[in-house]
């Protein structure tokens, strides 16, 4: 299969393309290699040499549509990511999120290329699946900062207050968005359904939970926590872990991941015309925050971790995935334990940039 793979210079999409060349595909990548994220420029990327490397911006129509050319299917993992919790990060969000996503897929549509596979999110759903004991399901209403403030994080059932249950995800809660990023990220769902509709075409898109793993990007502002604390304990630092550390995640290795694209990427095309398909891309192993800060420091021989009690508004307090779909539908099965996942991490080489 011939694909075209957007932003496959990255921490993810280099894992995809190491994966794909592995299975026999030929691919294409095409990367803007932007600065706040590719600060060595060309010399930092590391792609298999099969790869085709076409250096251009996916909001740019006639890169785009050079790129096109000649290719089956598209793997669309280019995306501005991070938290999105300051207001004048906004414009670019929607900019490289959700225009260059709609330059994309009016270029596939004109190319007659039908079958994408995107790179979703898990921060769609919001916070995660609550139970109380009274109500049922319950959805958490907006954190409070005089709680947080006061160290009270667990969200309380939104009609009596008591505490609440959390648990897995699944692919059919109803999106709720609570920062800048969530919401581009949504909109590429949104738009990439519009273009299966209405062309014919095919979407897969893969809701990513805490993805980790070797060449991770560096402590910046849009690193994931997974890669600030390992910045930190490579600089001789204990990871400063927020709240009380018993936030709820589902860490998945990266390699886990493009082999979830690959197979994603195999099946696409055989889906029927129109059609959409979201799966959650996790291990569905719970683990805290706070855990695999200790991993990571245990593995390192790093200083033990501070928790510090810090918040920020924009961060939910569990989401963890129910990924039986993908395992059901598509066959995938995550190889990578946490255990021996977070020992590999914990001295694995990191990149620069975001």
């Amino acid at each position: 299969m011939d694909i075209l793979l957007t932003g496959g210079a990255g921490f993810i999409g280099s894992a995809i393309a190491t994966r794909l060349v592995r299975a026999g595909h030929r691919v294409r990548v095409l990367d803007a290699l932007l600065p706040a994220v590719h600060p060595e420029g060309r010399a930092g990327v590391v792609l298999p040499g099969e790869v085709e490397f076409v250096e251009g911006d996916v909001r740019d129509r006639a890169t785009v549509e050079r790129a096109l050319h000649g290719v089956d299917a598209v793997c669309h993992q280019a995306a501005m990511v991070g938290l999105g919790l300051d207001l004048d990060d906004a414009p670019d969000y929607v900019s490289c999120n959700e225009l260059g996503t709609a330059v994309l897929l009016a270029a596939m549509a004109r190319a007659g290329v039908g079958a994408l596979v995107l790179a979703g999110s898990m921060v769609v759903y919001g916070e995660g699946r609550y139970d109380c004991a009274a109500h049922g399901r319950v959805s958490p209403g907006p954190r409070d900062p005089a709680e947080l403030a006061a160290g009270r994080f667990e969200p309380p059932c939104p009609r009596c207050g008591a505490p609440l249950t959390p648990g897995l995800v699944g692919e059919d809660a109803p999106p709720d968005p609570r920062n800048v990023y969530a919401v581009t990220k949504l909109a590429q769902e949104q738009l990439a359904a519009a273009w299966a509709r209405a062309t014919g075409g095919r979407l897969v898109a893969l809701r990513y939970h805490n993805v980790y793993g070797p060449r991770m990007p560096r402590d910046t502002p849009y690193a994931g926590v997974a890669a600030l604390f390992r910045s930190a304990l490579a600089a001789g630092r204990p990871p400063r872990v927020f709240e009380d550390g018993r936030q709820r995640r589902d860490f998945v290795h990266v390699d886990d991941v493009a082999a979830a694209n690959e197979l994603a990427l195999t099946a696409v095309g055989g889906r029927p015309a129109g059609s959409v398909r979201v799966y959650n891309t996790g291990s569905g192993s719970v683990h805290t925050v706070g855990e695999m800060a200790e991993a990571l420091a245990a593995g390192s021989g790093g200083p033990a971790p501070v928790v510090t009690g810090e918040y920020r508004l924009g961060d939910v307090r569990h989401i963890t995935a129910d990924s039986a779909r993908l395992r059901t539908e598509l066959g995938w099965h995550p190889a990578v334990p946490f255990a021996a996942g977070m020992a590999e991490f914990a001295n694995a080489p990191l990149r620069c940039g975001s």
